[in-house]
Protein backbone atom coordinates (compact mmCIF):
# COMPACT_ATOMS: atom_id res chain seq x y z
CA UNK A 1 0.00 0.00 0.00
CA UNK A 2 1.36 3.34 -1.20
CA UNK A 3 1.69 6.36 0.81
CA UNK A 4 -1.13 7.66 -0.60
CA UNK A 5 -4.09 5.03 0.29
CA UNK A 6 -5.53 3.99 3.04
CA UNK A 7 -8.34 1.51 3.81
CA UNK A 8 -11.79 1.12 5.60
CA UNK A 9 -12.56 -1.77 7.77
CA UNK A 10 -14.58 -4.54 6.09
CA UNK A 11 -17.57 -3.84 8.56
CA UNK A 12 -17.38 0.09 8.15
CA UNK A 13 -21.38 1.11 8.80
CA UNK A 14 -23.36 1.45 5.55
CA UNK A 15 -24.59 4.73 4.76
CA UNK A 16 -27.61 3.83 2.53
CA UNK A 17 -30.69 2.44 3.41
CA UNK A 18 -32.45 -0.82 1.56
CA UNK A 19 -34.60 1.41 -0.21
CA UNK A 20 -31.81 3.87 -1.81
CA UNK A 21 -30.10 0.81 -2.65
CA UNK A 22 -33.06 -0.61 -4.25
CA UNK A 23 -33.99 3.18 -6.13
CA UNK A 24 -30.25 2.90 -7.36
CA UNK A 25 -30.79 -0.63 -8.58
CA UNK A 26 -33.68 0.50 -10.55
CA UNK A 27 -32.70 3.99 -11.84
CA UNK A 28 -28.88 3.58 -11.92
CA UNK A 29 -28.24 6.76 -9.97
CA UNK A 30 -29.11 8.23 -6.45
CA UNK A 31 -29.72 11.96 -5.55
CA UNK A 32 -28.09 12.29 -1.95
CA UNK A 33 -28.85 15.84 -0.53
CA UNK A 34 -26.60 17.70 1.53
CA UNK A 35 -23.28 15.45 1.61
CA UNK A 36 -20.99 18.66 1.19
CA UNK A 37 -21.35 21.00 3.68
CA UNK A 38 -21.15 24.71 2.98
CA UNK A 39 -17.52 25.29 4.26
CA UNK A 40 -16.08 22.61 2.94
CA UNK A 41 -17.85 23.46 -0.70
CA UNK A 42 -16.27 27.05 -0.36
CA UNK A 43 -13.02 25.56 0.29
CA UNK A 44 -13.29 23.39 -2.88
CA UNK A 45 -14.21 26.39 -5.15
CA UNK A 46 -11.72 28.46 -3.80
CA UNK A 47 -8.67 26.13 -3.74
CA UNK A 48 -10.10 25.51 -7.88
CA UNK A 49 -9.54 28.94 -8.55
CA UNK A 50 -6.52 29.26 -6.99
CA UNK A 51 -5.11 26.26 -8.77
CA UNK A 52 -6.06 28.55 -12.52
CA UNK A 53 -3.99 31.42 -11.10
CA UNK A 54 -1.35 29.30 -10.07
CA UNK A 55 -1.29 27.31 -13.30
CA UNK A 56 1.01 27.67 -16.52
CA UNK A 57 -1.39 28.08 -18.79
CA UNK A 58 1.07 29.39 -21.69
CA UNK A 59 -0.31 26.09 -23.74
CA UNK A 60 -3.90 26.54 -25.22
CA UNK A 61 -4.95 22.95 -24.27
CA UNK A 62 -8.65 23.44 -25.41
CA UNK A 63 -11.16 20.49 -24.13
CA UNK A 64 -14.39 19.76 -26.23
CA UNK A 65 -16.98 16.31 -26.28
CA UNK A 66 -17.99 17.62 -29.98
CA UNK A 67 -14.40 17.86 -31.28
CA UNK A 68 -11.83 15.63 -29.87
CA UNK A 69 -8.96 16.79 -32.70
CA UNK A 70 -8.91 19.84 -30.04
CA UNK A 71 -7.56 18.07 -27.28
CA UNK A 72 -3.81 17.58 -27.13
CA UNK A 73 -3.14 13.67 -26.47
CA UNK A 74 0.05 14.42 -24.94
CA UNK A 75 -1.00 16.98 -22.88
CA UNK A 76 -4.10 14.83 -22.21
CA UNK A 77 -2.25 11.74 -21.40
CA UNK A 78 0.29 13.05 -18.96
CA UNK A 79 -2.75 15.02 -16.74
CA UNK A 80 -3.19 11.53 -15.47
CA UNK A 81 -0.40 11.78 -13.14
CA UNK A 82 -0.19 15.60 -12.53
CA UNK A 83 -3.19 18.63 -12.11
CA UNK A 84 -3.70 20.05 -14.96
CA UNK A 85 -5.86 23.02 -16.70
CA UNK A 86 -7.79 22.71 -19.81
CA UNK A 87 -9.68 26.06 -21.55
CA UNK A 88 -13.33 26.23 -22.72
CA UNK A 89 -13.73 25.09 -26.16
CA UNK A 90 -14.88 28.86 -27.04
CA UNK A 91 -12.74 30.47 -24.69
CA UNK A 92 -10.73 32.01 -27.25
CA UNK A 93 -11.33 34.15 -30.56
CA UNK A 94 -10.33 34.25 -33.80
CA UNK A 95 -6.89 36.07 -33.13
CA UNK A 96 -6.46 33.82 -30.09
CA UNK A 97 -7.34 35.68 -27.31
CA UNK A 98 -9.65 35.31 -24.29
CA UNK A 99 -13.16 36.44 -24.53
CA UNK A 100 -13.34 36.25 -21.04
CA UNK A 101 -11.13 36.68 -18.09
CA UNK A 102 -8.93 33.96 -17.22
CA UNK A 103 -10.60 32.04 -14.31
CA UNK A 104 -13.72 32.36 -16.21
CA UNK A 105 -12.29 30.57 -19.18
CA UNK A 106 -11.10 26.75 -18.13
CA UNK A 107 -13.49 24.02 -18.91
CA UNK A 108 -11.84 21.64 -16.14
CA UNK A 109 -9.06 20.75 -13.65
CA UNK A 110 -7.50 17.21 -13.81
CA UNK A 111 -7.28 14.31 -13.23
CA UNK A 112 -4.86 13.81 -10.06
CA UNK A 113 -6.56 16.20 -7.67
CA UNK A 114 -6.84 13.69 -5.10
CA UNK A 115 -3.12 12.87 -5.16
CA UNK A 116 -1.28 16.16 -5.51
CA UNK A 117 -3.02 18.47 -3.65
CA UNK A 118 -3.50 18.30 0.05
CA UNK A 119 -7.29 20.01 -0.08
CA UNK A 120 -8.62 17.16 -2.66
CA UNK A 121 -6.97 14.64 -0.93
CA UNK A 122 -8.15 15.28 2.29
CA UNK A 123 -11.70 15.83 1.22
CA UNK A 124 -10.93 12.63 -1.19
CA UNK A 125 -10.40 10.68 2.54
CA UNK A 126 -13.91 10.98 3.74
CA UNK A 127 -14.45 7.59 4.93
CA UNK A 128 -17.98 8.19 4.24
CA UNK A 129 -16.86 7.73 0.42
CA UNK A 130 -15.28 4.65 0.72
CA UNK A 131 -18.50 3.21 2.28
CA UNK A 132 -20.58 4.54 -0.39
CA UNK A 133 -18.88 2.63 -2.81
CA UNK A 134 -18.83 -0.54 -0.97
CA UNK A 135 -22.55 -0.55 0.16
CA UNK A 136 -22.76 -0.31 -4.00
CA UNK A 137 -21.31 -3.39 -4.28
CA UNK A 138 -17.36 -2.55 -4.69
CA UNK A 139 -15.25 -5.06 -2.76
CA UNK A 140 -12.01 -2.70 -2.82
CA UNK A 141 -12.94 0.51 -4.48
CA UNK A 142 -10.52 2.54 -6.03
CA UNK A 143 -10.48 6.26 -6.91
CA UNK A 144 -8.58 6.65 -10.56
CA UNK A 145 -9.53 10.03 -11.86
CA UNK A 146 -10.75 13.71 -9.84
CA UNK A 147 -12.11 16.71 -12.25
CA UNK A 148 -13.65 19.57 -11.32
CA UNK A 149 -15.86 20.58 -13.78
CA UNK A 150 -16.72 24.69 -14.41
CA UNK A 151 -19.00 24.82 -16.82
CA UNK A 152 -18.73 28.44 -17.59
CA UNK A 153 -21.08 31.63 -17.99
CA UNK A 154 -21.66 31.99 -21.76
CA UNK A 155 -19.17 29.77 -22.87
CA UNK A 156 -19.71 26.24 -21.26
CA UNK A 157 -19.65 23.89 -23.44
CA UNK A 158 -21.95 20.57 -24.35
CA UNK A 159 -20.96 17.87 -22.92
CA UNK A 160 -22.75 15.07 -25.55
CA UNK A 161 -24.28 11.45 -23.89
CA UNK A 162 -22.04 9.30 -22.88
CA UNK A 163 -21.53 6.07 -20.32
CA UNK A 164 -18.26 6.44 -17.95
CA UNK A 165 -17.65 3.23 -18.39
CA UNK A 166 -16.33 3.94 -21.96
CA UNK A 167 -13.70 5.33 -20.58
CA UNK A 168 -12.76 3.51 -17.46
CA UNK A 169 -13.25 0.18 -18.69
CA UNK A 170 -13.32 -3.25 -16.37
CA UNK A 171 -15.19 -6.63 -17.35
CA UNK A 172 -17.41 -6.80 -15.37
CA UNK A 173 -18.09 -2.81 -15.41
CA UNK A 174 -17.62 -1.65 -11.91
CA UNK A 175 -16.79 2.38 -12.44
CA UNK A 176 -19.07 4.71 -10.45
CA UNK A 177 -19.43 8.25 -10.63
CA UNK A 178 -19.66 10.40 -7.92
CA UNK A 179 -20.74 13.94 -9.00
CA UNK A 180 -20.48 16.92 -6.21
CA UNK A 181 -22.52 19.98 -7.04
CA UNK A 182 -20.04 22.77 -5.94
CA UNK A 183 -23.18 25.27 -6.86
CA UNK A 184 -26.61 24.79 -7.84
CA UNK A 185 -27.34 22.72 -11.16
CA UNK A 186 -30.31 24.37 -12.88
CA UNK A 187 -31.73 23.74 -16.23
CA UNK A 188 -30.12 27.34 -17.34
CA UNK A 189 -26.20 26.66 -16.62
CA UNK A 190 -26.32 23.19 -17.69
CA UNK A 191 -27.31 20.70 -15.53
CA UNK A 192 -27.17 16.42 -15.71
CA UNK A 193 -29.87 14.83 -17.52
CA UNK A 194 -29.56 11.33 -17.21
CA UNK A 195 -31.38 8.20 -18.51
CA UNK A 196 -33.21 6.49 -15.75
CA UNK A 197 -32.97 2.52 -15.83
CA UNK A 198 -30.44 3.35 -18.75
CA UNK A 199 -27.78 1.42 -16.95
CA UNK A 200 -29.20 -1.95 -18.14
CA UNK A 201 -28.40 -1.34 -21.78
CA UNK A 202 -24.97 -2.32 -23.09
CA UNK A 203 -22.16 -0.31 -22.67
CA UNK A 204 -21.89 1.50 -26.73
CA UNK A 205 -18.42 2.55 -27.25
CA UNK A 206 -15.12 2.13 -25.76
CA UNK A 207 -12.14 4.99 -25.70
CA UNK A 208 -9.20 3.21 -26.30
CA UNK A 209 -5.27 4.25 -25.66
CA UNK A 210 -2.81 2.88 -28.14
CA UNK A 211 0.60 4.16 -26.99
CA UNK A 212 0.09 7.91 -27.86
CA UNK A 213 -2.90 7.75 -30.00
CA UNK A 214 -6.23 7.39 -28.52
CA UNK A 215 -9.54 6.23 -30.68
CA UNK A 216 -13.39 5.71 -29.60
CA UNK A 217 -14.43 2.38 -31.09
CA UNK A 218 -18.31 1.56 -31.49
CA UNK A 219 -19.81 -1.47 -29.42
CA UNK A 220 -23.69 -1.27 -30.36
CA UNK A 221 -26.06 0.94 -31.92
CA UNK A 222 -29.09 1.34 -29.33
CA UNK A 223 -29.51 4.68 -29.55
CA UNK A 224 -28.71 7.76 -27.13
CA UNK A 225 -31.94 9.28 -25.42
CA UNK A 226 -32.84 12.76 -26.60
CA UNK A 227 -35.04 15.03 -24.23
CA UNK A 228 -37.98 13.35 -24.54
CA UNK A 229 -36.47 10.09 -22.81
CA UNK A 230 -33.88 11.89 -20.69
CA UNK A 231 -34.72 13.18 -17.84
CA UNK A 232 -33.06 16.60 -16.48
CA UNK A 233 -31.08 16.48 -12.95
CA UNK A 234 -30.96 19.82 -11.71
CA UNK A 235 -29.80 20.13 -7.82
CA UNK A 236 -28.58 22.07 -4.93
CA UNK A 237 -25.24 22.87 -4.22
CA UNK A 238 -23.63 19.77 -1.80
CA UNK A 239 -25.51 17.11 -3.28
CA UNK A 240 -24.18 14.27 -4.14
CA UNK A 241 -25.03 12.49 -7.39
CA UNK A 242 -23.99 8.81 -8.01
CA UNK A 243 -24.13 6.69 -10.83
CA UNK A 244 -23.60 3.40 -12.66
CA UNK A 245 -20.71 3.46 -15.12
CA UNK A 246 -23.35 2.57 -18.07
CA UNK A 247 -25.50 5.00 -17.08
CA UNK A 248 -26.19 7.41 -20.51
CA UNK A 249 -25.70 11.30 -18.98
CA UNK A 250 -25.57 14.28 -20.74
CA UNK A 251 -25.18 18.29 -20.14
CA UNK A 252 -25.73 21.09 -22.11
CA UNK A 253 -23.84 24.25 -22.67
CA UNK A 254 -24.20 26.81 -20.26
CA UNK A 255 -25.41 30.39 -21.90
CA UNK A 256 -26.32 31.69 -18.54
CA UNK A 257 -24.56 33.74 -16.44
CA UNK A 258 -24.13 31.85 -13.84
CA UNK A 259 -21.19 29.10 -13.71
CA UNK A 260 -21.86 25.15 -12.98
CA UNK A 261 -19.10 23.71 -10.69
CA UNK A 262 -18.89 20.40 -10.28
CA UNK A 263 -16.57 17.99 -8.84
CA UNK A 264 -16.26 13.89 -10.08
CA UNK A 265 -14.76 10.64 -8.44
CA UNK A 266 -14.73 8.04 -11.03
CA UNK A 267 -13.75 5.14 -8.64
CA UNK A 268 -13.71 1.71 -9.77
CA UNK A 269 -13.20 -1.74 -8.34
CA UNK A 270 -9.37 -3.16 -7.42
CA UNK A 271 -10.34 -6.51 -7.14
CA UNK A 272 -11.60 -6.57 -10.90
CA UNK A 273 -8.73 -5.78 -13.82
CA UNK A 274 -8.64 -2.41 -14.90
CA UNK A 275 -8.17 -2.45 -18.65
CA UNK A 276 -4.22 -1.70 -20.04
CA UNK A 277 -6.37 -0.22 -23.03
CA UNK A 278 -8.02 2.92 -20.97
CA UNK A 279 -6.63 6.55 -21.60
CA UNK A 280 -6.39 6.50 -18.05
CA UNK A 281 -3.43 5.12 -16.44
CA UNK A 282 -1.10 4.91 -13.36
CA UNK A 283 2.15 3.57 -13.28
CA UNK A 284 4.19 6.44 -11.35
CA UNK A 285 1.11 7.32 -8.27
CA UNK A 286 -0.77 3.67 -8.32
CA UNK A 287 -3.80 3.24 -7.02
CA UNK A 288 -5.77 5.53 -4.05
CA UNK A 289 -8.14 3.09 -1.57
CA UNK A 290 -11.22 4.81 -0.68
Amino acid sequence: MSSLEHAMPDNAPAVLTNEQLKQYQQDGFLLLESWVPDDLRQQLIDRAYQLIEQADLTEHNRFSTTDRAQINNDFFLESAETIRCFFEEKAFDEAGELTQPRAQSINKIGHALHDLDDVYQAFARRPEFGALARDLGLRAPHLYQTMVIFKQPRIGGEVTWHQDATFFYTDPTSVITYWFALEDATLQNGCLWVEPGGHTGPLRERYFRDDRDLRMEPLDDTPWPDDTSGTPMPVKAGSLLVFHGHLPHYSAPNRSEKSRLALTFHVVDGQITYAPENWLQRPTLGTFSL
